[in-house]
């Protein structure tokens, strides 16, 4: 039976080519020329410093254009309020989320069972994956996945017939 895999992952070596490239760019900037500022990948946590809480906010500026360059989704990216304030430096941890957590999962599958296509769904740890008679029926899951309000860049992968 054809089936295929429902996924959120992030592109690391991308995101790392969007961090290099938004570093680049801001040793070349005029407006931060003489100012402590920085773009500091770890893990799937981009971490923006710098000497103000406005430039913090362009920091977050230049990475998003670098995101979007790179075709990073920057719709599951877990973003604080305000800027972390110690000593005479502001930071901004963005956070990528990864996997798709269990209530999104279950999200996500009665959106299918709803739409009654005759596929069937088994939620597998940090991904889902989808089973139907006809590959028709999983294109029309994968577009109807495509076109919800969904809060997580969803990957399809796996493709079997």
């Amino acid at each position: 039976m054809p089936s295929f895999d429902i996924v959120s992952e992030i592109n690391k070596v991308e995101l790392r080519n969007a961090v290099e490239n938004a570093t680049r760019e801001l040793a070349t900037r005029f407006d931060f020329r003489g100012v402590e500022a920085t773009i500091e990948l770890q893990d799937l946590t981009v971490t923006l410093t710098s000497e103000s809480d406005f430039q913090v906010r362009q920091l977050q500026d230049i990475f998003n254009n670098h995101c979007a360059k790179r075709n990073i989704s920057l719709a599951g990216i877990d973003i604080p309020d305000n800027p972390t304030h110690s000593g005479k430096t502001y930071s901004l941890a963005l956070t990528f989320k990864q996997g798709i957590d269990q209530p999104l999962a279950k999200e996500i599958t009665k959106k299918i069972k709803d739409s009654k296509l005759k596929v069937q769904t088994s939620i597998q740890g940090d991904k889902i994956r989808v089973t139907g008679k006809k590959r028709d029926d999983l294109q029309e899951t994968i577009a109807l996945l495509r076109q919800s309000d969904i809060e997580l860049p969803l990957q399809f992968e796996n493709f079997r017939d």
